[in-house]
């Protein structure tokens, strides 16, 4: 960098979805040439691999809670104050927020010392904390175009650089693995893991059993139902393999020919960028129904298939067996995710980088 000043805050927590791309993101601009910090609450501290990102800093944010409205804004002015001290002590140059109420108090504490900041969105509507920063950021950075949310105001601050994931995941080996006359599923319930996936999806799962339709299950599921989900498919003769979280995930991608997610954006994004048919799932509680809007976007794009939470027992089993009977909904699904690369993300955030802070 032609600067002296290469310090950089990136602001996230939470959850995978927002700490995975946060730390991607620190990793890259590491290697050439910045010096990050990595900021994020205890919750998603789980999803940064310490060996990797070394400089992290724990700051606890909270959500704003209607219903808890005094000990949230407490909650809320404390993150904001430790915010302000952790970038008096670091001099950024600029911060980065990635989305999500953990980043919100950085953002705050950096428009209040007039340091400039940068919000990024991988959804397809616009996050609150996001929303309520638009007036005040440098620019908006979108994984695409249509992101809904953005007021005409502010849409000229907005800068599409594409989906920032995994670089493993950007750069390996696209999906190639051909079915015969079994279907690998790979079941991802998010950073969190779905609950009702492991309570619903094995009853589609048998229904293929009794119907002979050929199936090999990869599921992440929360620890404390390895037992019984492992029990369920042996009593059954489901050939599976179960997980928890795992910074291993390209793994599971390279055995999988087809993903049964939540529609979380970085899940998607990582599936897509992957080559890797997907039936999402939208958690019905998420913010504003993003996830809706997340899989009802791949679905139009014909990056995947759509299945509404409601619908899982009346429909899953038909999409299932037809995949199964007949390559060409899954070859035509692989088709489309072939026409989409996210590859150019971290040299297109790069120069947004050095023309906003490094050419005056």
């Amino acid at each position: 960098m032609q600067e002296e000043n290469t310090r950089v805050i990136i602001a996230t927590g939470g959850t995978g979805g927002h700490v995975l791309p946060a730390a991607s993101l620190a990793n890259y601009l590491n290697k050439i040439g910045f010096s990050t910090v990595l900021t994020t609450d205890e919750r998603g501290l789980k999803f940064v691999e310490t060996e990797i990102i070394k400089n992290v800093k724990i700051i606890n944010a909270s959500p704003f809670i209607k219903e808890n409205k005094i000990t949230s804004t407490i909650k809320i002015i404390s993150a904001i104050l430790s915010s302000l001290f952790s970038i008096l002590k670091i001099k950024p140059k600029f911060i980065f927020g990635m989305g999500g109420y953990a980043s919100f108090p950085l953002c705050i504490a950096a428009y209040l010392l007039r340091i400039p900041f940068i919000i990024y969105e991988n959804n397809l509507l616009i996050g609150k904390a996001n929303k309520f920063l638009m007036p005040f950021t440098k620019k908006i950075f979108t994984s695409y175009e249509e992101v809904a949310g953005i007021s005409k105001k502010y849409k000229s601050k907005q800068v599409i650089i594409g989906n920032i994931i995994r670089e493993k995941i950007l750069h390996g080996k696209l999906n190639e693995k051909e079915i015969s006359d079994i279907l690998n599923i790979l079941v991802l319930g998010g950073s969190q893991a779905a609950k009702i996936f492991a309570e619903t999806l094995p009853k589609i799962f048998i229904e293929c059993k009794k119907n002979n339709l050929n199936i090999k299950v990869y599921q992440q599921c929360l620890p404390d139902q390895v037992g019984q989900l492992k029990k369920t498919y042996e009593t059954y003769g489901i050939e599976c393999e179960l997980f928890t979280f795992t910074f291993d995930i390209l793994k599971y991608y390279r055995l999988s020919h087809l993903a049964i997610t939540r529609a979380g954006s970085s899940a998607l994004a990582e599936l897509l960028n992957f080559n890797l048919p997907i039936i999402s799932i939208p958690l019905k509680t998420s913010a504003d129904n993003h996830q809706f809007k997340n899989a009802q976007y791949f679905e139009r794009k014909g990056y995947g298939i759509m299945l509404e939470e409601n619908n899982i027992e009346k429909e899953l089993f038909d999409i299932l067996k037809s995949m199964l009977k007949s390559k060409t909904r899954l070859n035509l699904i692989k088709q489309n995710q072939n026409k989409y690369s996210d590859k150019q993300v971290f040299i297109n955030i790069e120069k947004e980088i050095q023309n906003l802070f490094y050419e005056n």
